[in-house]
């Protein structure tokens, strides 16, 4: 199984369909999903992907097949997945602040569903009663996570039910005769410390007594992945031992045996994907010298948005003197992708590769600006495939009235 895809394979890929461009490796996705599958082969365990980082429906075709579930976060995300020939049983839909007609939707397609807010969960009662199993998204008021915009479990988070309101849940599980089957959790993205994860399920542990039909523990996604030399992935291998310690320790887990789910999507589609892009103007400002790329926070949105970091090599001259720049986009904004960067010689023309832009590359990419968004392009047992066009002109006119 290949690591990752040599750089001249993506520069002959970069040759054939211009750029900007986005590529993708199927066997990284199928490698980092050993991964998991691996370390918790002892433990009753299944994985659904987050599919909100990557919803291409040739990736989630390839996520299904390599025998992946697939986590959505918008009805539409569930329809998706259908498209694509998953199973209803292997669907998780997991809502968050949306109308009760999607959650109505989720019941008519058969979906598994995880509820975030007693309004919905009382709106779930009276209409459902116990003639649907259904999951609770609790706030467990742990914070992690890399970045404050990516931390969902703490006390100021707009998501899940907040654990201290567990006698409100009580009283709805009276009145309207709910059946629930899941507690989950989430508590942010790029957790390195797999005692988060202990954390999360003791706190779940201390509920588990208030629910006598639960059968699923579901402890969401946020596994850390490496953007930089030095960096650590999550240690799937010691996550898996403590979990299975935890279960195993635990006399309200004893005697019982709990599904576990995990919903990882950056860890699965991360290091699967490379922006290519092409390099425009090479200008020297006297303090800086910027090297514009004809790409933008309008299709590579998180270094701008989260401060995320992207490795960004030049491939068209691996051997080049490495000098000091800043690489910037095209967009009438602030759209700096990285600042003060040591990059072999840039010169106007090369192509510049940004890594770890699987997830949340394409997905968060917009038209500002008026510009085309990028196409997309698949490699898979060696084979090049295109799985979105790149934008035209009337896809810039699609839906308006004229």
């Amino acid at each position: 199984m290949h690591e990752q895809i040599s750089n001249e394979q993506l520069l002959e890929v970069a040759n054939k369909f211009s750029t900007p461009l986005y590529v993708y490796h199927a066997e990284k996705i199928n490698q980092q999903y050993q991964k998991l599958t691996s370390a918790f082969a002892d433990i009753n365990t299944t994985f659904f992907y987050a599919s909100k980082a990557l919803t291409n429906i040739n990736i989630l075709k390839y996520i299904k097949d390599i025998g992946c579930n697939v986590d959505c976060s918008s009805i539409n995300e569930v329809k998706l997945a259908i498209l694509a020939g998953f199973p209803v049983d292997r669907i998780l839909y997991t809502s968050n602040g949306i109308d009760f007609s999607e959650i109505e939707e989720a019941v008519e397609a058969r979906v598994h569903i995880n509820i975030d807010s007693l309004s919905n969960l009382e709106k779930f009662g009276k209409k459902f009663g116990h003639s649907y199993p259904v999951g609770i998204r609790i706030r467990p008021n742990i914070m992690a996570g890399g970045n404050l915009k990516i931390a969902t479990g703490h006390d100021g988070s707009k998501f899940g039910i907040p654990v201290d309101q567990l006698s409100k849940i009580e009283q709805l599980i009276k009145t309207t005769n709910l059946y629930i089957k899941t507690l989950h959790i989430h508590t942010g993205s790029d957790i390195k410390d797999p005692d988060v994860f202990v954390k999360g399920i003791e706190v779940l542990f201390e509920l588990i007594p208030h629910f006598p039909e639960l059968e699923i523990i579901d402890l969401g996604g946020g596994f850390k992945v490496p953007y930089k030399a030095g960096d650590e992935e999550t240690d799937i291998i010691m996550l898996a031992k403590k979990i299975k310690e935890t279960f195993e320790n635990h006399p309200v887990a004893n005697g019982k045996n709990f599904k576990l789910w995990f919903e990882p999507g950056k860890f699965l589609v991360s290091a699967c994907g490379n922006l290519l892009a092409r390099v425009t103007v090479v200008k020297d400002n006297g303090n800086t010298v910027f090297a514009a790329v004809n790409s933008g926070l309008n299709h590579l949105i998180r270094p701008m948005m989260y401060d995320a970091y992207h490795h960004i090599e030049n491939i068209s001259n691996p051997a080049g003197v490495k000098k000091v720049y800043t690489i910037t986009g095209n967009i009438c904004e602030t759209d700096t992708f990285g600042s003060d960067r040591d990059i072999n010689e840039i010169r106007e023309g090369d192509i510049l590769s940004f890594h770890n832009a699987g997830a949340y590359g394409f997905e968060m990419a917009s038209n500002y600006n008026s510009r085309f968004k990028p196409a997309e392009v698949l490699i898979k047992d060696g084979k090049t495939q295109l799985i979105r066009k790149r934008d035209e002109m009337e896809d810039l006119l699609r839906n308006q009235v004229i």
